[in-house]
Protein backbone atom coordinates (compact mmCIF):
# COMPACT_ATOMS: atom_id res chain seq x y z
CA UNK A 1 0.00 0.00 0.00
CA UNK A 2 1.03 3.40 -0.55
CA UNK A 3 -0.05 6.32 1.22
CA UNK A 4 -3.27 7.88 1.14
CA UNK A 5 -4.29 11.65 1.64
CA UNK A 6 -7.59 13.57 1.89
CA UNK A 7 -8.81 16.84 2.85
CA UNK A 8 -9.22 17.05 6.64
CA UNK A 9 -12.59 18.81 8.08
CA UNK A 10 -11.74 22.24 9.64
CA UNK A 11 -8.31 22.31 7.95
CA UNK A 12 -5.25 20.23 6.86
CA UNK A 13 -5.49 16.75 5.24
CA UNK A 14 -5.48 13.22 6.42
CA UNK A 15 -2.93 10.69 5.16
CA UNK A 16 -2.96 7.02 5.72
CA UNK A 17 0.73 5.68 5.96
CA UNK A 18 1.45 1.94 6.02
CA UNK A 19 3.48 1.02 8.84
CA UNK A 20 6.72 -0.17 6.60
CA UNK A 21 6.66 3.63 5.06
CA UNK A 22 6.51 5.21 8.41
CA UNK A 23 10.20 5.71 8.88
CA UNK A 24 10.46 7.01 5.24
CA UNK A 25 7.55 9.34 5.84
CA UNK A 26 8.85 11.22 9.02
CA UNK A 27 11.96 11.85 7.31
CA UNK A 28 9.94 13.57 4.37
CA UNK A 29 8.31 15.51 6.53
CA UNK A 30 11.31 16.31 8.07
CA UNK A 31 12.71 17.36 5.21
CA UNK A 32 10.15 19.60 3.81
CA UNK A 33 9.81 21.57 7.29
CA UNK A 34 13.06 21.19 9.18
CA UNK A 35 13.57 19.75 12.78
CA UNK A 36 10.64 18.83 14.68
CA UNK A 37 9.62 18.28 18.48
CA UNK A 38 7.10 16.05 19.79
CA UNK A 39 4.32 15.54 22.54
CA UNK A 40 2.71 12.31 22.67
CA UNK A 41 0.09 10.33 24.87
CA UNK A 42 -0.78 6.82 24.61
CA UNK A 43 -2.88 7.58 21.58
CA UNK A 44 -0.88 10.12 19.29
CA UNK A 45 2.46 11.41 18.56
CA UNK A 46 1.99 15.45 17.86
CA UNK A 47 5.31 16.79 15.94
CA UNK A 48 5.97 20.72 15.51
CA UNK A 49 8.07 21.43 12.91
CA UNK A 50 9.95 24.74 12.79
CA UNK A 51 8.39 26.50 10.28
CA UNK A 52 4.85 25.88 12.31
CA UNK A 53 3.79 22.35 10.69
CA UNK A 54 2.38 19.74 12.49
CA UNK A 55 1.60 16.20 12.05
CA UNK A 56 -0.32 14.32 14.49
CA UNK A 57 -0.01 10.51 14.33
CA UNK A 58 -2.68 8.30 15.44
CA UNK A 59 -1.57 4.86 15.99
CA UNK A 60 -3.38 1.84 15.11
CA UNK A 61 -4.24 -0.26 18.18
CA UNK A 62 -3.51 1.63 20.78
CA UNK A 63 -2.44 2.24 23.61
CA UNK A 64 1.05 2.74 22.29
CA UNK A 65 3.63 1.65 25.05
CA UNK A 66 6.34 4.40 24.59
CA UNK A 67 10.14 3.33 25.05
CA UNK A 68 12.67 5.89 24.35
CA UNK A 69 11.62 8.57 21.13
CA UNK A 70 7.91 8.83 20.99
CA UNK A 71 8.24 7.99 17.14
CA UNK A 72 10.70 5.11 17.40
CA UNK A 73 7.90 3.97 19.97
CA UNK A 74 5.18 4.81 17.16
CA UNK A 75 6.62 2.66 14.44
CA UNK A 76 7.64 -0.17 16.31
CA UNK A 77 4.22 -0.83 17.37
CA UNK A 78 2.49 -0.04 14.32
CA UNK A 79 4.48 -2.62 12.71
CA UNK A 80 3.95 -5.27 15.60
CA UNK A 81 2.36 -8.34 14.27
CA UNK A 82 -0.71 -9.02 15.56
CA UNK A 83 -4.05 -11.05 14.73
CA UNK A 84 -7.30 -9.32 14.18
CA UNK A 85 -10.87 -10.23 13.37
CA UNK A 86 -12.75 -8.34 10.77
CA UNK A 87 -16.34 -8.41 10.39
CA UNK A 88 -17.66 -6.23 7.43
CA UNK A 89 -21.49 -5.43 6.99
CA UNK A 90 -23.59 -4.14 3.84
CA UNK A 91 -27.21 -4.73 3.11
CA UNK A 92 -25.80 -5.89 -0.25
CA UNK A 93 -23.31 -8.84 2.03
CA UNK A 94 -21.26 -9.64 4.77
CA UNK A 95 -17.61 -11.37 5.03
CA UNK A 96 -16.02 -11.97 8.38
CA UNK A 97 -11.85 -12.81 8.64
CA UNK A 98 -9.06 -13.60 10.31
CA UNK A 99 -5.88 -11.90 9.26
CA UNK A 100 -2.51 -12.70 10.89
CA UNK A 101 -0.55 -9.60 9.48
CA UNK A 102 -1.95 -9.04 5.78
CA UNK A 103 -2.26 -12.29 5.75
CA UNK A 104 -6.12 -13.75 5.29
CA UNK A 105 -5.73 -17.23 7.58
CA UNK A 106 -9.75 -17.97 7.05
CA UNK A 107 -12.50 -16.19 5.65
CA UNK A 108 -16.65 -16.39 5.02
CA UNK A 109 -18.20 -14.07 2.43
CA UNK A 110 -21.71 -13.96 1.23
CA UNK A 111 -24.41 -12.28 0.06
CA UNK A 112 -27.55 -11.26 0.59
CA UNK A 113 -30.49 -9.07 -1.83
CA UNK A 114 -32.34 -5.96 -0.30
CA UNK A 115 -34.20 -4.26 -2.63
CA UNK A 116 -34.04 -0.30 -2.31
CA UNK A 117 -36.75 1.32 -0.84
CA UNK A 118 -40.47 1.97 -2.30
CA UNK A 119 -41.40 5.35 -3.25
CA UNK A 120 -44.89 4.90 -4.36
CA UNK A 121 -47.70 5.15 -1.09
CA UNK A 122 -50.72 2.48 -0.77
CA UNK A 123 -50.94 -0.90 0.45
CA UNK A 124 -48.10 -1.74 -2.91
CA UNK A 125 -45.54 0.69 -0.69
CA UNK A 126 -46.55 -1.19 2.78
CA UNK A 127 -46.46 -4.88 1.22
CA UNK A 128 -42.80 -3.68 -0.14
CA UNK A 129 -41.97 -2.38 3.15
CA UNK A 130 -42.80 -5.47 4.57
CA UNK A 131 -40.60 -7.52 2.01
CA UNK A 132 -37.58 -5.22 2.54
CA UNK A 133 -37.71 -5.77 6.45
CA UNK A 134 -37.39 -9.28 5.97
CA UNK A 135 -34.92 -9.06 3.61
CA UNK A 136 -32.41 -6.97 6.46
CA UNK A 137 -33.43 -9.36 8.87
CA UNK A 138 -32.78 -12.12 6.90
CA UNK A 139 -28.95 -10.43 6.10
CA UNK A 140 -28.76 -9.60 9.79
CA UNK A 141 -29.36 -13.01 10.92
CA UNK A 142 -26.52 -14.65 8.27
CA UNK A 143 -24.25 -11.66 8.96
CA UNK A 144 -24.08 -12.79 12.85
CA UNK A 145 -24.36 -16.91 12.11
CA UNK A 146 -21.19 -16.08 10.00
CA UNK A 147 -19.45 -13.99 13.18
CA UNK A 148 -20.31 -16.06 15.19
CA UNK A 149 -18.45 -19.01 13.36
CA UNK A 150 -15.48 -17.65 12.30
CA UNK A 151 -14.98 -15.05 15.14
CA UNK A 152 -16.45 -15.82 18.14
CA UNK A 153 -14.38 -19.22 18.61
CA UNK A 154 -11.28 -17.37 18.12
CA UNK A 155 -11.84 -14.61 20.02
CA UNK A 156 -9.04 -15.92 22.98
CA UNK A 157 -6.39 -15.60 20.05
CA UNK A 158 -7.04 -12.08 18.74
CA UNK A 159 -5.43 -8.69 19.30
CA UNK A 160 -8.34 -6.78 17.96
CA UNK A 161 -11.62 -6.99 16.16
CA UNK A 162 -12.48 -4.49 13.24
CA UNK A 163 -16.01 -3.58 12.26
CA UNK A 164 -16.67 -2.13 8.61
CA UNK A 165 -19.67 -1.19 6.19
CA UNK A 166 -22.62 0.48 7.17
CA UNK A 167 -23.01 1.42 11.17
CA UNK A 168 -27.09 0.26 11.10
CA UNK A 169 -26.61 -2.83 9.58
CA UNK A 170 -23.36 -3.63 12.16
CA UNK A 171 -25.32 -2.81 14.98
CA UNK A 172 -28.06 -5.04 14.24
CA UNK A 173 -25.80 -7.50 13.62
CA UNK A 174 -23.82 -6.99 16.65
CA UNK A 175 -27.20 -6.92 18.69
CA UNK A 176 -27.23 -10.52 18.80
CA UNK A 177 -26.49 -12.24 21.91
CA UNK A 178 -23.94 -14.99 20.59
CA UNK A 179 -21.66 -11.62 19.85
CA UNK A 180 -21.55 -9.47 22.67
CA UNK A 181 -18.11 -11.11 23.42
CA UNK A 182 -16.85 -9.10 20.42
CA UNK A 183 -16.91 -6.09 21.60
CA UNK A 184 -14.39 -6.33 24.20
CA UNK A 185 -12.14 -6.36 21.54
CA UNK A 186 -13.35 -3.72 19.10
CA UNK A 187 -11.06 -0.99 17.82
CA UNK A 188 -11.17 2.10 15.50
CA UNK A 189 -11.42 2.95 12.63
CA UNK A 190 -14.50 1.48 11.47
CA UNK A 191 -13.62 1.03 7.53
CA UNK A 192 -16.22 2.72 4.66
CA UNK A 193 -16.02 0.31 2.15
CA UNK A 194 -18.73 -0.72 -0.78
CA UNK A 195 -20.24 -4.47 -0.29
CA UNK A 196 -17.79 -6.78 1.26
CA UNK A 197 -16.82 -8.76 -1.47
CA UNK A 198 -13.60 -11.36 -0.73
CA UNK A 199 -11.28 -8.98 -2.75
CA UNK A 200 -12.59 -6.01 -0.14
CA UNK A 201 -12.42 -8.06 2.60
CA UNK A 202 -8.56 -9.27 1.28
CA UNK A 203 -7.71 -5.25 1.15
CA UNK A 204 -8.41 -4.42 4.85
CA UNK A 205 -5.32 -4.72 6.47
CA UNK A 206 -3.84 -1.64 4.79
CA UNK A 207 -6.75 -0.03 6.19
CA UNK A 208 -6.61 -1.23 9.84
CA UNK A 209 -2.87 -1.18 10.39
CA UNK A 210 -2.33 2.59 8.99
CA UNK A 211 -0.82 5.15 10.39
CA UNK A 212 -3.68 8.00 10.39
CA UNK A 213 -1.54 11.56 10.52
CA UNK A 214 -3.66 14.78 10.61
CA UNK A 215 -1.27 17.04 8.56
CA UNK A 216 -1.50 20.80 8.95
CA UNK A 217 0.59 23.74 8.00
Amino acid sequence: MTSSARPAAGGGRWVDVPPERLSRWIDGFADRHGPFTTVRDERTVTATAEDGAVAVFHAPFPPVEIQGPALSSLIAHARAPRRVGVLLVRLGGYAAGIFDGTELLRSKVDSRLVHGRHKKGGSSQQRFARRRDNEVRDVVEHAADLAARVLVPELTELDAVVLGGDQRAIDLVLADRRLVSLATKVVEPFLTVPDPKRAVLEETPSMFRAVRIHVTG
